[in-house]
């Protein structure tokens, strides 16, 4: 048996945002045996701790999404810094710094409880590249069940397929009606995730009052839908600076997702800029501690095809 703890992450309210699983005590797990407990426990992502190979770390970490590992994430990032630093079990405010090695790169995160809301921010580990772009509006309307005049906003009028560690097809939409009506349609989204060679989008329209609005679909993933995606933004981010919506050294900007779940969450980002390049991202969210308990190690046996 190994402790289990879950935290909700990128909100400050219990039973919202994106809920994360940690198992803290991972040393001598198998990817296999990793990978059976991300898929039993069905989470949007799990994230497992050993000790750092650099003394000087606080961890190492591994990340799966229920059906594979990827090399870097969002919220297990924030939950999991969070939930090493201890202080949420503290009353006090206070402030902590740690870095985690995690497949993407090493991943400096700063800790603080304040006036008893626990947050963190963390710099990527890879700056967003631009992979593609998707030209086909009717294709990529028919696969979200919209209309060709719903894709396109302010920002870009086509989406683009842009990686950080993970991939994303980001797909801009014009209205949030829009948003709240998009949903991944069986065949034309298998053809657009084809073609974006990404299995995971993330679809954003400007709003006046949040910042961005946003919802990301990864069915293919084990995630027909993610309340709450810092990865994502870390991509989002190179397409503002790309697209020149970036001006000055930072650039702070807001997203909701989650809403149309039922789990609002909120990921605050920092675009700096260094003679007008992209040269760091920080993303930042609060979490809160739901759970403790124990879960059975699965036997490190791989199936075989027939299933003996």
């Amino acid at each position: 048996m190994r402790d289990l703890i879950t935290f909700d992450v990128f909100t400050d309210t219990p039973f919202s945002g994106n809920p994360l699983a940690i198992v803290p005590d991972a040393a001598g797990l198998s990817t296999y045996q990793m990978q059976t407990l991300a898929r039993e426990l069905n989470l949007s992502e799990t994230i497992f701790v050993m000790p750092p190979d650099d003394p000087a770390h606080r961890a190492k970490v591994r990340i799966f999404f229920p059906t594979a590992e990827i090399p870097f994430a969002g919220h297990p990032t924030i939950g999991c810094a969070i939930y090493l630093s201890g202080l949420a079990e503290k009353q006090n405010d206070a402030r902590t710094q740690m870095v985690l090695e995690e497949a993407a790169g090493l991943v400096p995160v700063i800790v603080q409880r304040l006036n008893g809301v626990l947050s963190a921010e963390f710099c990527a580990p890879v700056l967003p590249q631009l992979c593609r772009k998707i030209d086909d509006i009717s294709l990529i309307a028919q696969a979200l069940g919209l209309e060709a005049g719903d894709i396109g906003n302010a920002i870009i009028t086509a989406p683009e397929a842009w990686e950080a560690g993970p991939s994303y097809l980001l797909i801009p939409v014009a209205t949030r009606d829009a948003l709240a009506r998009a949903r991944p349609m069986g065949s034309a989204w298998e053809k657009l995730t084809t073609q974006a060679r990404t299995i995971s989008a993330w679809l954003f329209v400007p709003d006046e009052e949040q910042g961005f609005r946003a919802r990301m679909f990864s069915p293919a993933g084990g995630t027909p839908e993610d309340p709450a995606t810092g990865s994502a933004v870390v991509t989002f981010a190179g397409l503002l600076a790309h697209h020149g919506h970036c001006r000055g050294k930072e650039t702070r900007f807001s997203v909701t997702q989650g809403v149309e779940m039922g789990r609002p969450s909120t990921i605050k980002a920092v675009v700096a800029m260094t003679d007008a390049t992209l040269s760091e991202v920080r993303i930042s969210g609060s979490a809160v501690a739901i759970s403790s308990g124990r879960i059975k190690v699965p036997d490190d046996k791989v199936p075989s095809p027939d299933g003996v």
